[in-house]
């Protein structure tokens, strides 16, 4: 069940569904509208696929891509192989990043967070702190 300020964020997007596949990074899903979904296949599109590191990617990438629908009371079905693949078991964590919605197991994003926040002054002075205004926006 997606809860009601996504829902209300999400209703827009609704009707052309949306794409849910596996995170790069993390042991979570990645709920893309399909418009967020045309435009990063654009961008892999691009993409030379004879360069096989590109080939590679792109395999890797759209692996256990499913497109999903919201129904009419705000829920989506999530494919067991994606359930399984996030460690989802029951209590789920929906968090907005930038342009996406990442679909965690609340332990393991509990987790995360945690192992992260020690780090993150210094992360965030990493990537952030060199930026000038002008770059920021």
């Amino acid at each position: 069940m997606i809860s009601s300020a996504f829902k209300k964020q999400l209703m827009p997007f609704s009707e052309d569904g949306f794409v849910i596949k596996r995170a790069v990074f993390q042991p979570c899903l990645e709920l893309y509208t399909m418009n967020e979904w045309n435009l990063m296949m654009e961008k892999i599109g691009k993409l030379n696929q004879f360069v096989k590191k590109n080939n590679d990617f792109i395999r890797r990438f759209t692996a256990g891509v499913k497109v999903v629908e919201m129904d009419a009371t705000g829920r989506i079905l999530i494919p067991k192989e994606l359930c399984d693949f996030a460690n989802i078991k029951k209590d789920v964590v929906m968090a907005s990043s930038v342009n996406i919605i990442e679909i965690w197991d609340k332990i393991n994003y509990e987790k995360a967070i945690d192992e992260t926040a020690q780090d993150f002054a210094n992360l965030a002075e990493e990537v952030m702190g060199n930026k000038t205004t002008d770059e920021l926006s």
